[in-house]
């Protein structure tokens, strides 16, 4: 899916590097002796050589997760983030602080590595909402669809936060299930919504609608939206771009064109490929 039609993600959570965090290590065995190995009547207890990586099970890797990078502590999180974790025991809640706060470090350029440290802090803390919110960031951004469906209908159990919709909607699209998206997009929450958040769900409904064939039905959709907003912020350059693209498809190519125009006309971060598109269209009608 292009990420210009990808919805945005709900922020809020701050991510920095920080400090590398000691190696967690294994609790002692009740009743096991430190030093030496304990010595019997037949000689000394052998140790068990511990399982090399390729030998631990799935669920064991991703307890043990990715390697903290220098300098992560988990303090780069926000205040609402780590409140939630206050009820874990103090190591526990460390632990999981620095692996949500190194997914939030490499979600935007290796969301795999972000995905897997997400998922060291859902092995440990699989409760709270706020890990799952996280695992399930992680794993929409990382293509992990139907992994990001799961954890964050699970967020939405515990919490009742809607902050995720659209990327849920978005997630069933990329599972094949347009149906189910323009359901989401139909909430009564959605209504309620800031204007991004709105326009996000609004491109997704779209793109469902896209998806069904429906294309003239998409552009009704994008046809409510504030597309003539005075506002530069991203998520009227998501829309226009949005828009433009369904004309085209729709076969109105001059009116796609103006629509092109107009979003990167407002695109300063060149977060569409706006002028591409419109070059190219340019270059058809001239021919």
């Amino acid at each position: 899916m292009p990420e210009n039609r990808r919805p945005q993600r709900p922020t809020g959570k701050k991510t920095a590097a920080g400090r590398k965090a000691a190696p967690a290590g294994k609790e002692t065995p009740r009743g096991a002796t430190k030093g030496a190995a304990k010595r019997t009547a037949k000689g000394p207890v052998k140790r068990t050589a511990r399982p090399t990586q390729a030998q631990r099970t799935k669920d064991q890797q991703e307890y043990d997760g990715p390697d903290l990078p220098e300098g992560v502590t988990g303090d780069e999180l926000d205040r609402s983030v780590t409140a939630q974790l206050k009820g874990l025991p103090e190591k526990l809640a460390a632990r999981v602080a620095r692996h949500l706060a190194a997914a939030g470090l490499f979600i935007d350029q290796d969301p795999e590595l972000a995905y897997r440290h997400a998922l060291a802090a859902r092995a440990r803390a699989p409760r709270l909402a706020v890990v799952r919110e996280a695992a399930g960031e992680a794993a929409y951004v990382a293509g992990h669809y139907a992994e990001a469906l799961s954890d964050l209908r699970a967020a939405k159990r515990m919490n009742g936060a809607t902050a995720y919709l659209a990327i849920m909607a978005d997630c069933h699209r990329a599972l094949g299930q347009p149906d189910q998206a323009v359901k989401l997009a139909k909430s009564p929450s959605v209504a309620t919504f800031p204007a991004a958040a709105k326009a996000e769900m609004t491109i997704v409904e779209a793109g469902a609608r896209r998806d069904m064939g429906q294309v003239d039905a998409a552009l009704r959709i994008l046809e409510q939206a504030p597309l003539t907003s005075k506002s530069r912020e991203s998520w009227v350059v998501r829309l226009r771009y949005a828009y433009a693209d369904a004309l085209e498809e729709a076969g109105r190519p001059e009116d796609a064109l103006a629509w092109f125009h107009r979003t990167l006309a407002i695109d300063a971060d060149e977060i569409t490929d706006a002028p591409e598109r419109a070059a190219a269209l340019e270059k058809t009608a001239g021919s």
